[in-house]
C-alpha cells in the first residue's frame, strides 16, 4: 500500500494544502482513509508524518476541512512556527499522527482525568531518518508520554519507524532510555516549554511526566481507534470535524471519487513558495 501527495497552493503561505492519493491515484483523507494498521497481527501501524525533525512550521492534518489535507496552523491571523527553545532546534523528531484514531473530547480519560483534544493521536518518531511532509511511514510502538495541554489529554506516542537500520532493537520504551540516553528527557523538556516563548505557562503531564510502557500505549492507541469508528459512523458528536472520505463505504460521510477530486480542484494551484521569516530562527533561553 502506497500514498503520495498534491499540493496546492504557495508553500509558507494561509493557502497552501498537502492532499493526499493513494496507490490507483485518487485523492483519500489522511485522517480516515488510510489503514490505521500496517500489519495488526504485529502492532505495526501507519503513521503520517506532518512536521519533519529539525523544521518548525506547525503543519497538522487539518480535521476540520474536506479531505482533512495538511496545511499550516494559524494563530491570531498568522502562519505559526513553533520556537526554539535552547537546546532545541524545531521538533525533535518526526512528528504527526495515526490515522483512524480520535481523542474524544466527549471522554474522560480514567488515568489522565481529562477529555481527549479532539485530534488524531499524535506519534513522535524516533528514527534516524528525517522524513519528508506528507510522508506515510510504518512504525512500532514504543510508549507514550501523557501530556496535558491547557486542560485536554493529548497523548504523545513514542514510535519508531520500521524501516530505520536500528529498529529491531527498538522494542519498549526501556530501549529507547538505554540505547538514546538523554532523547526521552529532551522530550518532556520539548514539550513543557514549548509554548512559553508565546507567553504561555509551561505544559503538564499526568504520571508525573514518566512515560509509559509499549502495552499501554498500544491499548491507548486502539481505544482511540474505537472512538473514530464512532466518529467515522455518525454516532459521536463530531465537534466540527469533517470526516468526508472515499473507502468508508458503511460511513454517511462517504464520497465519490469525483467528489474527491472536486475538492482539491477547488482550492488554489500550486505556486512559488513565500519566504520565511527570520524570526523563526531565533533562540529562546529559560531556566529549567
Amino acid at each position: 500500500m502506497s500514498f503520495s501527495i498534491v499540493e496546492r497552493g504557495r508553500p509558507n503561505t494561509q493557502e497552501h494544502r498537502i492532499f493526499f492519493r493513494n496507490s490507483e491515484g485518487k485523492f483519500i483523507s489522511p485522517f480516515h482513509d488510510i489503514p490505521i494498521y500496517a500489519d495488526e497481527a504485529e502492532n505495526i501501524f501507519h503513521a503520517v508524518v506532518e512536521v519533519p525533525r529539525w523544521t518548525n512550521a506547525k503543519m497538522e492534518i487539518a480535521t476540520k476541512d474536506p479531505l482533512n489535507p495538511l496545511k499550516q496552523d494559524v494563530k491570531k491571523g498568522n502562519l505559526r512556527y513553533v520556537a526554539n527553545v535552547f537546546p532545541h532546534k524545531g521538533y525533535i523528531w518526526n512528528y504527526g499522527a495515526i490515522p483512524q484514531t480520535w481523542e474524544d473530547p466527549n471522554h474522560k480519560d480514567c488515568d489522565t482525568g481529562c477529555c481527549g483534544d479532539n485530534d488524531p493521536i499524535d506519534i513522535c518518531d524516533i528514527g534516524n531518518k528525517v522524513c519528508s511532509r506528507g510522508e506515510v511511514i510504518k512504525v512500532k510502538v514504543l510508549g507514550t508520554l501523557a501530556l496535558i495541554d491547557e486542560g485536554e489529554t493529548d497523548w504523545k506516542v513514542i514510535v519508531i519507524n520500521t524501516e530505520d537500520p536500528e529498529a529491531a532493537n527498538f522494542n519498549d520504551i526501556e530501549d529507547v532510555r538505554r540505547l538514546k540516553p538523554g532523547y526521552l528527557e529532551a522530550t518532556v523538556d520539548w514539550f513543557r516549554r514549548y509554548k512559553v516563548p508565546d507567553g504561555k505557562p509551561q505544559n503538564q503531564f499526568a504520571f508525573n511526566g514518566e512515560f509509559k510502557d509499549r502495552d499501554f500505549a498500544i491499548n491507548t492507541v486502539k481505544s482511540t481507534h474505537e472512538f473514530w469508528k464512532a466518529l467515522i459512523s455518525g454516532k459521536s458528536d463530531a465537534g466540527g470535524l469533517n470526516s468526508m472520505n472515499t473507502s468508508v463505504t458503511n460511513s454517511p460521510f462517504h464520497v465519490s471519487a469525483e467528489e474527491a477530486q472536486a475538492v482539491v480542484e477547488s482550492t488554489c494551484a500550486f505556486g512559488s513558495e513565500d519566504i520565511v521569516p527570520s524570526s523563526v530562527d531565533k533562540w529562546f533561553y529559560y531556566d529549567k
